[in-house]
């Protein structure tokens, strides 16, 4: 395969080599399970860690906002670490850096580490734009060369951290491609047709039909197996209940307003998000003591999967890196052993287990919809039905679900939504389908459109955040009115 720029004009690889994309993540079979390694035949359970990374790009360096320079956040901390807690800086990149360093560790050891990871495109561009070349250096490393790469597993993630229930769907898509194109710029191509499994940003799933089923579209349409779902943002599609058996894949399926449907393997996130759980590893502890499930007339290994912030909070920093050394040496071997979702889907696969044998779900409050609704009745009457159900239950919302149940990434929000769906049209009118996305121009629209629709944006209240959001707006209309 030939390779992908890192830089173009001094903006990350984000678009132009679709053709070279589509033909890395075409599905064609395993790609863990050989070289796995685990005597998956006779283990009881396992547990699935994730680690989730990101700092996002701020407008910093000046007194005018105007003016400032794209830097990222973690740049903006290390030079500035008299304010706040950016003294935390340099343990935040060492953060970022240390899986490079433990897996080869353990690995020599004789053990059977595993570790999942999910780092924005922010983050990416940001270590790339300050100069980080050891931490990358040392995530190259465990990610190509022969004798780690089977213990780590990238999940695909939307470039810009961007929430997809309130991201345009033809930009969260956009996200997507971006993510991998950059991946496949710092890692190789060949290192992104093992990119299997999707971290969505915030675990945010949509749970509007006609977004949803755009959600899961996209996923497939560039080549993902399997998402990673937050247990309460899904319902079981037969009684909107809660899920039965949590330590086991899932079918999500989304139906859309005019009747399609599309569907995808589910790993389900299990408890919280509190950065303990990964931190202490706890799932280990709960997976030990879990066994064998009834699946489809099999009896498959439960998986216990958690996600969490890598750096963030004094028990990641501090505790996480003894403890995570500490259980993959006692798992390793073991009855229940560390796995990557990959690996394990491929796994059930071998045993004759596919997609459809797994239970179905579907995003959550859709049961009510689907009691009133008919899909295939069109936008309009579900607009309708959406509006009388909000007026009967203060609880029923169309905002999607994610790892927090009392933040919503909508309301108190319109003064950076509006310019960031004017910014979005205006995008899609003047460069989607219309210019090469090989044009240094498409590339820098495109660059500013995805920055606009960060989370932190919106995440950290109104402010300085809501602020970066709307100048990034701004310049991204001007480059659109201006360059187009």
């Amino acid at each position: 395969m030939s390779e992908i720029a890192e830089f173009i004009s001094n903006l990350p690889d984000i678009c132009g080599a679709e053709e070279e994309l589509a033909a890395a993540t075409v599905d064609k079979g395993p790609v863990y399970l050989q070289d796995s390694g685990i005597d998956f035949g006779r283990i009881k359970s396992a547990v699935a860690i994730a680690l989730h990374m990101h700092q996002p790009l701020i407008l910093a360096g000046t007194g005018d906002l105007h003016a400032a320079p794209v830097i990222s956040n973690l740049q903006y901390m290390m030079e500035n670490p008299q304010i706040g807690d950016n003294h935390n800086a340099p343990v935040f990149r060492w953060c970022y850096q240390r899986m490079g360093q433990f897996i080869p560790q353990l690995v020599h050891e004789g053990k059977q580490p595993r570790v999942m990871l999910d780092y924005s495109g922010c983050l990416l561009y940001g270590l790339q734009q300050m100069g980080a070349d050891n931490v990358l250096a040392d995530l190259r490393r465990i990610t190509s060369d022969p004798a780690y790469k089977r213990a780590v597993e990238w999940l695909g993630t939307a470039w810009g951290h961007a929430v997809a229930p309130s991201t345009p769907v033809q930009d969260f898509r956009l996200h997507v491609k971006a993510w991998q194109q950059h991946f496949a710029s710092l890692f190789g191509l060949e290192a992104l047709t093992r990119v299997k499994g999707f971290s969505p940003p915030e675990m945010a799933l949509p749970n509007h039909p006609d977004v949803a089923y755009e959600f899961v579209r996209t996923l497939k349409d560039c080549g993902y197996r399997w998402v990673l779902v937050q247990e309460h943002s899904v319902e079981r599609v037969e009684d909107g209940g809660g899920m039965h058996y949590r330590h086991l894949p899932h079918r999500l399926i989304a139906r859309n307003s005019q009747g399609a449907t599309a569907s995808i393997i589910a790993i389900i996130k299990t408890q919280g998000s509190d950065t303990k759980l990964v931190a202490q590893m706890q799932p280990y502890y709960e997976a030990k003591g879990l066994g064998r499930m009834p699946l489809a007339g099999r009896q498959a290994p439960s998986l216990v999967s958690q996600i969490g912030d890598g750096e963030n909070g004094g028990v990641m920093m501090n505790e996480f890196p003894a403890k995570y050394l500490e259980v993959m040496r006692e798992a390793s071997g073991s009855e229940t052993p560390p796995v990557n979702a990959t690996e394990y889907l491929e796994y059930l696969a071998a045993m004759g287990l596919q997609e459809t044998d797994f239970p179905a779900i579907q995003p959550l409050h859709q049961k009510h919809l689907w009691d009133r609704f008919q899909p295939g009745q069109g936008r309009e009457q579900l607009d309708k039905v959406i509006a009388e159900l909000r007026s009967q239950d203060h609880r029923f919302h169309m905002e999607g679900g994610s790892w927090t149940n009392n933040l919503s990434w909508v309301k108190g929000y319109e003064n950076v939504l509006g310019p960031m769906e004017s910014v979005s049209a205006q995008f899609a009118e003047r460069a989607l389908g219309k210019v090469s996305t090989k044009e240094y121009r498409y590339r820098n629209a495109l660059f500013y459109l995805l920055l606009t629709q960060t989370s932190c944006y919106r995440y950290w209240g109104q402010g300085t955040w809501t602020e970066y959001a709307r100048e990034l707006c701004r310049r991204a209309s001007e480059i659109l009115a201006h360059d187009f």
